[in-house]
């Protein structure tokens, strides 16, 4: 008698910065969330689609769980909220090298509110620890609560153990069809992953507070009508304070070409041709704490 096909929602929750998007694409095989060593990098629910042979898993990945210092700090995580009230599973992310603190405690807590979800421990980034810190952090994690379904350590740069992660997962989602049709790994759309593949080549580099400052707009995306082996794309870098636009259009604009350079041989793949990308640099002032800068923002 063969197992019913399973396919279901799980997101990975934890502090800023623990390598929820970097176990995501490693998970799903592609790149689909940007990443970077800055806290909060990502800011919107991002879908990753893995098919297994007993079904499929589409992985959410969110914001970190903070505490809030702006509007859009509030609104990421009230966006955490909602993702966690839909999921099937929710996988509790903590670093390997990093002990357990009163950041991962009060989250692993606030799972009580999530009842209808199955819980997993997850202890990341294990390439980067000794093995008896991956089981001091295994002991520590599997404290934090009783009802863990699972607690594994993995690796998303070597890819140790997450076969063993995705084999733990399908079997807690409900029996039913695959949600994506075979081959599709994100519901991104094409703006939202050249947006991001440009904010992402921004972001190396900045320090400060200027990462939290940065926003990407794509304004138009297309194929070269005389020539059909090129796409122009046009977008908008978007920061809160002129002192801000300079560091991006860094000294006679070298460091917005090197940002063009980089984010172009991410975007190429993505749309299927050469691109020619032209970037602006504009400022909203204070833009995360504007309701209406947020929402043209698309937050």
């Amino acid at each position: 008698m063969t197992e019913p096909s399973r396919s279901g929602f799980v997101t990975f929750v934890g502090r800023p910065n623990v390598g929820k998007s970097t176990l995501m694409n490693a998970l799903v095989g592609e790149k689909v969330a940007i990443t970077s060593d800055k806290p909060q990098t990502t800011r919107r629910a991002i879908r990753g689609i893995l098919n297994r042979p007993g079904g499929q898993l589409i992985v959410v990945d969110t914001p970190g769980v903070h505490r809030p210092r702006t509007l859009l700090g509030q609104r990421l995580n009230d966006l955490v909220e909602s993702v966690l009230g839909d999921v099937d599973v929710i996988a509790f992310c903590a670093p390997a090298d990093e002990k357990v603190g009163p950041g991962d405690r009060r989250i692993a807590a606030s799972l009580d509110g999530y009842s209808r979800a199955k819980k997993v421990a997850l202890v990341t980034k294990t390439d980067k620890a000794s093995r008896d810190e991956v089981m001091e952090r295994l002991m520590e994690v599997d404290a934090l609560r009783e009802d863990w379904a699972a607690v594994i350590p993995l690796s998303s740069v070597t890819g140790d153990q997450l076969d063993v992660l995705a084999d733990e997962l399908l079997p807690l989602m409900p029996e039913g069809p695959a949600l994506y049709p075979e081959g599709v790994v994100t519901d991104e759309a094409i703006e939202d992953r050249v947006a991001e593949a440009i904010r992402e080549a921004a972001l190396d580099g900045v320090r400060d507070e200027l990462p939290h400052s940065i926003a990407v707009v794509v304004q138009d995306i297309a194929v070269r009508e005389d020539n059909p082996e090129l796409t122009d794309v046009w977008a908008d870098i978007v920061v809160e304070r002129d002192s801000q636009k300079a560091i991006i259009i860094g000294r006679k604009g070298q460091r917005l070409r090197d940002v063009g350079t980089t984010a172009r041989a991410e975007i190429e793949p993505l749309v299927g041709t050469r691109v020619f990308l032209s970037l602006h640099v504009r400022v909203a002032k204070e833009w995360q704490r504007d309701p209406k800068h947020l929402g043209r923002l698309g937050f």
